[in-house]
C-alpha cells in the first residue's frame, strides 16, 4: 500500500472513527458501529510479497483499511495467534487497537492487537525527548551496534525511519514483558511482529474497558486502587522503568481492577537526563485525578518519596548547587526547602 494510500486512510479513520468507545453509565462501555462500507467494495484478497495468506475478518474494514491490516496481523494469522478481526476498539493518536478472536496459542478467548501508525503520521510532537539518552532496539527488543543501521537512525533516511519506527514499538513490548513478569498490572504480552503486538485484552466481546479518567470511582474504591497504581509505579522504578505518560487516560478500568497501558515512551530513570521531571509529571497528573475523587495528596512531595525511595537523585544531570531558581521543577524544592542530594 502506497504513502498515499496509507494517508488517505488514516484521514479517514480520523472522520469517521469505527466502533467508537462511548461510556454508558458508571462501569461500562459499548460500542457504536458507523454505517458499514459495502461488501462490495472490501478487498480481502491482496497480493503479498512475503508469501502470507490474506485473510477475511468479521470486522468491515474501512475503505484504505484492510491491506494495513493484513500486513500488521498477517503473520499473527498464519501462526495461529488469531482467527479473526472482530472489531476496532480505539484509534489513539499513534495507534489503532483491534479486538481479536483468539488462536490455538492462546487460553483466552479474545485478544487486543495494538496496531501502530508509520511514524508519518503520528500525532506525536515530542517523541524525540524520549528517544535521547535511549539505545535503539531491534525486533527482538535487542540493543542495535551496527554502525550503519545507527547512523541510517540518526541522518532520518527511509530505512533509518523504520528503524526508529520498529524501535519505538519494541520498548512497548519489552516493557509488558518485564512488568508483567514482575507482577505488575499490566497486559500480558503475547507476540510482537513488524508494526503491531499482540496482548490480553481488557473487556469483554461487547465491552472494551473505559479508561480511568472517565470513571468517577466509588468511596469505597479511590484508596484502594490508588494505593495500587503506587504499587505499580514502585515496581516500574524497581525495574528501571518511568512510564514517561502515566495519567488516568492510561490506566484501564474493569470490574472494579486497573491496567496500566501505552509503554512505548519510556525511559530509564538512571540513563536519561530527563527522566526526573518526566517522572514528577507523571506522578502529578496521576495524582490530578484522584484529587478530583476526593483524596487529599502532595503529588510534589509524593513524587519526592517515590523516587528517593528507591535510590534515584532528584536532578542527576544538575549538580546540588545550581539548581536553577527560575526552572518551575527546581523552583518548587527551593520554595519547600528540598534541594537535590
Amino acid at each position: 500500500m502506497d504513502t498515499k494510500k496509507i494517508i488517505e486512510y488514516y484521514n479517514e479513520l480520523d472522520d469517521l472513527g469505527k466502533y467508537d468507545i462511548k461510556h454508558t453509565g458508571h462501569h461500562r462501555a459499548q460500542y457504536h458501529e458507523p454505517e458499514r462500507i459495502p461488501l462490495a467494495e472490501r478487498q480481502f484478497l491482496r497480493d503479498q510479497d512475503d508469501g502470507l495468506r490474506t485473510f477475511a475478518s468479521t470486522y468491515q474494514a474501512a475503505r484504505f483499511e484492510e491491506g494495513w491490516l493484513v500486513d500488521s496481523l498477517g503473520r499473527f494469522y498464519e501462526q495461529q495467534w488469531i482467527l479473526d478481526v472482530l472489531g476496532k476498539v480505539k484509534t489513539g493518536k499513534e495507534a489503532s487497537v483491534y479486538l481479536c478472536r483468539s488462536g490455538v496459542q492462546v487460553d483466552a478467548p479474545l485478544l487486543a492487537a495494538k496496531v501502530y501508525r508509520p511514524r508519518m503520521l503520528r500525532n506525536l510532537k515530542n517523541d524525540q525527548l524520549y528517544r535521547m539518552d535511549r539505545d535503539v532496539l531491534d525486533s527482538n527488543c535487542k540493543r542495535i551496534n551496527d554502525l550503519g543501521m545507527l547512523k541510517a537512525q540518526h541522518k532520518r533516511s527511509v530505512y533509518g525511519e523504520q528503524i526508529r519506527h520498529q524501535s519505538w514499538i519494541a520498548y512497548e513490548f519489552q516493557s509488558l514483558k518485564t512488568l508483567y513478569a514482575a507482577g505488575a498490572d499490566v497486559p500480558c504480552p503475547y507476540e510482537m511482529d513488524g508494526n503491531a503486538i499482540l496482548m490480553s485484552y481488557i473487556g469483554d466481546e461487547t465491552a472494551a474497558a473505559p479508561t480511568l479518567n472517565s470513571i468517577n470511582l466509588e468511596p469505597g474504591e479511590v484508596r484502594r486502587l490508588y494505593e495500587k497504581l503506587l504499587r505499580n509505579i514502585g515496581i516500574m522504578l524497581a525495574h528501571g522503568i518511568v512510564h514517561g505518560d502515566l495519567s488516568a487516560y492510561n490506566v484501564l478500568y474493569w470490574e472494579g481492577e486497573i491496567t496500566l497501558i501505552d509503554f512505548p515512551q519510556v525511559v530509564s530513570p538512571t540513563s536519561h537526563r530527563g527522566a526526573w521531571k518526566i517522572f514528577a509529571r507523571d506522578i502529578t497528573r496521576l495524582c490530578e485525578y484522584f484529587i478530583r475523587q476526593g483524596l487529599p495528596i502532595d503529588a510534589d512531595l509524593l513524587a519526592v518519596e517515590l523516587w528517593k525511595s528507591h535510590g534515584y537523585r532528584l536532578r542527576p544531570e544538575v549538580p546540588p548547587d545550581r539548581l536553577d531558581a527560575d526552572d518551575p521543577v527546581d523552583r518548587q524544592y527551593w520554595q519547600k526547602g528540598r534541594k537535590a542530594d
